[in-house]
């Protein structure tokens, strides 16, 4: 919120890339960077171990970073991804995964006939700018039920006014799931196509593509609701919430955490 934080008494001023917000680790954050990587392989499986080194003052986060995400592709047809880091002072680190699915096999198709599955029932209330107000909503009776699986639509076609602010979702789920849980899954009863979720986060921000991307595919703009995602993480703007959990990484502390998203046909 407001790019702001305040940690053990000192206040940082962030880059403020989105609405007077900061997003996504500011303009130049850990997305925008060349990773060192190394490939590694068994019978089973295969790593791809990308590591960065972030220097201390980068993007206005105290602390230099190192930061190690490893990707694992297996024969049980998953994509396992494991974050790792460690800090010289403290800072702020909540990672996550930005990728869209789109599980038609071709981005000329919606995700609005998708089935999607949450294992949350709460969800966070977002304000008029798309910050969560620190408030916890029961999902029951609302359009972000989604205990049973249910078309994603379900959120677009809502007169419900969070829904509606954001033309359908960009919010933050409560998961109930323990690790071996399925904690939120994705299918197309049109191409039988699955995606199941655990991780070892707290929370999953889905998110439509609710507007037109700018980007072209086979000659034509990328329509509104072209890919789903699932974003394991910690809480959004926790530092700021009291009961929000902690995203503070400190000196001597590994941060880890775990998410694997397996892929099935129907």
């Amino acid at each position: 919120a407001d790019g702001k934080f305040e940690l053990n008494g000192k206040k940082y001023q962030l880059a403020q890339n989105n609405n007077g917000n900061h997003l996504h680790g500011g303009v130049d954050g850990l997305d925008t960077k060349v990773w060192d990587y190394k490939v590694e392989e068994d019978e089973t499986e295969a790593r791809i171990i990308f590591t960065y080194e972030d220097p201390a003052e980068s993007n206005d986060y105290p602390g230099a970073l190192s930061v190690t995400v490893i990707y694992t592709f297996n024969d049980e047809n998953e994509w396992k991804i494991t974050y790792k880091a460690t800090t010289d002072a403290p800072t702020l680190y909540n990672p996550t995964n930005h990728v869209y699915f789109n599980l038609n096999g071709d981005m000329e198709g919606t995700i609005l006939e998708h089935n999607l599955y949450v294992n949350a029932e709460k969800f966070v209330e977002l304000n008029d700018n798309t910050i969560p107000t620190g408030n916890k909503v029961a999902v029951e009776g609302t359009p972000f039920d989604f205990r049973t699986p249910s078309q994603t639509k379900q959120a677009t076609e809502s007169d419900h006014p969070q829904t509606k602010a954001v033309s359908g979702l960009d919010h933050p789920f409560v998961l109930n799931s323990g690790a071996n849980d399925i904690s939120a899954s994705i299918s197309d009863q049109k191409s039988g196509r699955r995606i199941e979720m655990t991780t070892t986060e707290p929370i999953v921000v889905v998110f439509m593509h609710n507007g037109p991307s700018g980007f072209e595919y086979k000659g034509k703009n990328l329509p509104a609701y072209v890919g789903i995602t699932l974003e394991s993480q910690g809480y959004p703007d926790a530092i700021n919430h009291d009961d929000f959990g902690n995203t503070i990484l400190n000196p001597g502390e590994t941060y880890l955490s775990e998410t694997v998203y397996k892929f099935s046909v129907e």
